[in-house]
């Protein structure tokens, strides 16, 4: 007598009990549950991304205003601070502190080069390489070539303006002018850091971005450190 074959098969079964009809009929009935399982799968995902990105909007729309609010308040300030000292700042971050809180409102910047550069840094180099190596301007060649290595940054550039009074040279120092004048700096992005200061006068920052911010207290996300112990044990 044949035994019902279920929607798992026992590899220790003896399959030569079953016709090739019931056979069929069972790896079908698991080849539908696999498939009914994927698509479960997918309908959770897909009603899961909803809900996690409504609260991620309004979470971004909160930190939005909080930003802005905080902008407008301090911009009052700075406006004040002008009056009162009679000097309007230069600068890309102001820091307001009392005893117990800090916060530096600002923007960054990518700095950036027009094609022009890459002449003025030739040039330079043309003019360091003709020197000899004398002990006097052995150290002065040494620290051109590092203020040259890697990438170019603005503050470099002080530095060799520097150097041109040092070489007196005019390839030399219309490299450097060609290079500063290639300098093309981009504001990138405003910010806020914020940190409270304890009674010891230790700064502990307040974390304003997604990366930054931890999980609520009693959860961790293991979820990548199990899979890389699965890879390990493997």
């Amino acid at each position: 007598m044949n035994t019902a074959v279920t929607n798992t098969i026992n590899p220790s079964l003896d399959l030569s009990h079953f016709s090739a009809r019931q056979l069929k009929d069972a790896l079908n009935r698991i080849e539908n549950k696999k498939n009914e399982e994927r698509d479960a799968y997918k309908k959770l995902v897909a009603e899961t991304i909803p809900k996690a990105l409504s609260r991620l909007h309004e979470t971004s729309e909160m930190m939005r205003n909080a930003k802005t609010e905080t902008f407008q308040l301090f911009e009052t300030i700075l406006d004040l601070k002008n009056q009162v000292y009679g000097f309007k700042e230069k600068q890309m971050s102001h820091t307001f502190s009392n005893d117990k809180e800090e916060i530096t409102i600002g923007y960054r910047i990518n700095e950036g080069w027009d094609d022009t550069v890459t002449i003025g840094i030739e040039k330079v180099q043309n003019y360091i390489s003709s020197l000899s190596t004398s002990k006097e301007t052995a150290s002065l060649v040494k620290i051109v070539f590092n203020l040259l290595k890697g990438n170019l940054k603005g503050s470099r550039v002080l530095e060799l303006q520097k150097l041109t009074k040092e070489f007196n040279n005019e390839e030399f120092t219309d490299g450097v002018e060609i290079i500063a004048s290639s300098f093309k700096p981009i504001r990138s992005s405003w910010f806020i850091e914020a940190s409270r200061i304890d009674e010891n006068g230790v700064r502990t920052n307040i974390p304003l971005s997604m990366s930054s911010v931890d999980f609520l207290q009693g959860y961790a996300f293991n979820f990548f450190n199990q899979q890389n112990e699965q890879s390990h044990a493997a």
